[in-house]
């Protein structure tokens, strides 16, 4: 189990450095807990400490003073008063429960060896640098899975919240203070990025069983029982199996017949169509961020991907190519025409409705549309770097295919 969780982070470092600080994430609500407990406790232990000095001074002086016995009885009263209700807030907690767990020391030592995973990587002291350099740059701002989380949008979370909520408010089912830690902490992590509502779904249901299953014992003590031992049986063990498999066929039957790739959200005959008129190893193209993985799996060149990281500064000093695609793509800047130049762009794929169009539009002496399939076009650019190419006679049907 130990060496687990060693092994864990490890491999996170070297297959998706992005996700081991979340890794360390987790350890938090435990270690939380386990503080406060600690400083709940305090009060009791720095009045024993009292008391046993006081009772060590009374000693020395032969307990001849009245001021210090009546100190120290006074102290006695009060630590006793402290500990009946610090008992009694752990019989019967409000809502709030604070587990008396010991391991918690082993967890820390095992986290703090966990730190160490990062060395166990050819990437030098990326594993620790990433998520520093990742949120100075500006690839979060625009890549959609980095943005801040709208619930309006997102109806699952808003149905796991209402859940958490109505089990919270409603009934008197009392929740640990590490799965408090634990829900608050996702929760903010889930709206600072929505990449987290995964994260946040797979981990909150174990919270969220544990709750339900203290609520109905709280009405049927025996019911919980009851239903784990019909679960586990033959029987049971089947309708959990039809259940799981009713609910993947009704997520997979939409996808029936549905093709490899999506030709709506993919170049799929765009690169067809380069790989068949087009040099690919002498032209320099020009394409949008969220199907560069594609073109790279037709073994096409790309302009950029989404691997945002390659292609900023902060790990690739000197390269702005992530800052200039925001720029073109979005006619943020007036000196497209020279960006183009500085790489050499020949020739450029694009959604068919991508704003880069009205640029293109605007100069149509400078761009020959060569391909428009409805939903992706591919233009060559006539004058690069002063050269003109020859122009090439296109021929398309009345649907706008070539």
């Amino acid at each position: 189990m130990l060496s687990g969780l060693f092994i864990i982070p490890i491999m996170l470092a070297n297959t998706h450095v992005a996700v081991l600080p979340f890794y360390f994430i987790l350890y938090l609500p435990y270690i939380g807990e386990y503080i406060v407990r600690l400083i709940g406790n305090s009060g009791i232990a720095l009045k024993k400490r009292k008391l046993k000095k006081l009772s060590k001074y009374d000693e020395k002086c032969g307990k001849g003073s009245n001021l210090i016995s009546q100190k120290i009885e006074k102290l006695k009263e009060r630590i006793e008063i402290l500990a009946k209700g610090k008992q009694k807030r752990e019989e019967n907690p409000y809502k709030i429960v604070i587990s008396k767990n010991n391991n918690v020391k082993w967890l820390i030592l095992i986290m703090m060896l966990c730190l160490t995973a990062g060395l166990f990587t050819p990437l030098g002291m990326v594993p620790y640098t990433y998520l520093y350099n990742t949120m100075l740059g500006e690839t979060t701002q625009y890549i959609h899975e980095h943005l801040p989380l709208t619930l309006i949008h997102n109806l699952n979370f808003i149905i796991a919240l209402m859940l958490f909520l109505a089990i919270l408010i409603f009934t008197d089912t009392k929740i640990r203070l590490c799965d408090l830690f634990m829900l608050s902490g996702l929760v903010v992590l889930t709206f600072y990025s929505r990449r987290q509502e995964s994260l946040f779904l797979i981990i909150t249901v174990f919270i969220l069983i544990r709750l339900i299953n203290d609520m109905f014992k709280k009405y049927d003590p025996k019911g919980p029982e009851k239903l784990e031992k019909f679960f586990t049986k033959l029987a049971g063990s089947s309708v959990i199996l039809i259940v799981v498999l009713l609910i993947s066929f009704e997520i997979y039957r939409p996808k029936i017949g549905e093709a490899f790739v999506n030709e709506h959200l993919y170049p799929v005959q765009a690169a067809d169509f380069i790989l068949e008129n087009l040099d690919i190893e002498n032209i320099r193209l020009y394409n949008e961020y969220n199907y560069g993985a594609y073109l790279i799996y037709r073994r096409i060149p790309v302009f950029i991907d989404s691997r945002a990281d390659l292609y900023a500064p902060e790990f690739n000093p000197g390269t702005t190519v992530f800052k200039d695609f925001i720029n073109i793509s979005g006619l943020r800047v007036d000196n497209i025409e020279e960006l183009f130049d500085d790489y050499g762009i020949t020739h450029l794929l694009m959604f068919s409705n991508a704003r880069l169009r009205m640029f293109i539009n605007q100069t149509p002496d400078r761009y020959m549309l060569i391909y428009n399939d409805g939903r992706f076009v591919i233009y060559e650019r006539l004058f690069s770097n002063g050269d003109e190419y020859e122009e090439q006679e296109v021929l398309m049907d009345d649907s706008g295919d070539i």
